[in-house]
């Protein structure tokens, strides 16, 4: 998987740098977590395993597990999971960022794979604990993942969420806290502190797991330890680093939605490129 993510890595650099758009930097520090998502941790998500859903929008097998990416603004990450899971053909995913693209700058359920619109920051845990809830009425042993940012700690209606995963004790549900430190405006710290975030959702009555999103190997370990019958909601601060894996954007503010420029792209494509080689070789 740690090759996958890499591969990943060089193709959203490309399609990033294509479309002239995009948001980069939180794209690059939640690859890791949504290849393993996508690839080790969820279940039921081959594309075309069952009729679609949805008048033909969306996944299809009702025993699916189900995500959802709340911070929508990160959706180039997802696309490139997508396509590497076969939902998406490269030649759709090209047209990121062209007229008429059915690729949207944040997500939507016109693309197969995505379960909800979203990107509307703090809306995502609030639709997670609904579908959590849904299946626990029906009976159900799918589980539902929502990816969130850390800026995105700002907003409100997170709580309310969280209030009520614990109250229906939805240990069916997993939220995961993309920890970059860094959001549009700066430091996550300067603009609204929450470094008290384990602590916090803690309180919550959440079961709080804190890993290296950096590190495919913490991020498998840490997933694989989840106990999903204690009665408790869980939170996995992912711990990243904004840009991972592109040397001259790692831990800068302005590769929040930077555009790359030509040498900039090939720069960042050989450094991947070289990894990737390295990878292949140790197999």
């Amino acid at each position: 998987m740690e090759l996958l993510a890499e591969k990943n890595r060089k193709r959203l650099v490309e399609v990033v740098y294509a479309a002239k758009a995009g948001h980069i930097g939180g794209d690059l520090s939640c690859l890791n977590v949504m290849t393993a998502l996508y690839f080790h941790v969820m279940r039921n998500i081959e594309p075309g395993s069952t009729p679609p859903l949805r008048g033909g929008r969306g996944q299809g097998n009702v025993e699916r597990d189900r995500f959802v990416l709340s911070k929508g603004h990160c959706v180039e990450a997802l696309y490139v999971t997508l396509e590497a899971k076969g939902y998406l053909a490269p030649s759709v995913l090209d047209t990121l960022g062209q007229f008429g693209s059915v690729l949207s700058g944040h997500p939507t359920i016109e693309v197969p794979g995505i379960e909800v619109n979203s990107g509307a920051l703090g809306h995502g845990l609030g639709i997670g604990v609904g579908m959590a809830i849904a299946a626990k009425m029906d009976r159900k042993a799918w589980h539902t993942y929502v990816l969130m940012g850390d800026g995105e700690q700002g907003e409100g209606s997170i709580y309310e969420a969280a209030m009520a995963a614990h109250k229906y004790q939805l240990d069916n549900l997993v939220a995961i806290i993309d920890r970059n430190h860094l959001q549009i405006s700066g430091n996550t710290e300067d603009v609204m502190p929450i470094d008290s975030v384990r602590e916090r959702w803690s309180a919550f009555g959440w079961d709080v797991q804190e890993m290296n999103g950096d590190s495919m190997e913490d991020i498998v370990r840490t997933f694989d330890a989840i106990d999903y019958s204690n009665g408790q909601p869980h939170l996995l601060v992912s711990n990243t680093t904004k840009g991972r894996g592109v040397s001259f954007m790692e831990g800068i503010a302005k590769w929040h939605h930077g555009v790359l420029n030509e040498e900039q792209c090939k720069a960042a494509v050989n450094e991947i490129s070289e990894r990737i080689a390295q990878l292949e070789k140790a197999r």
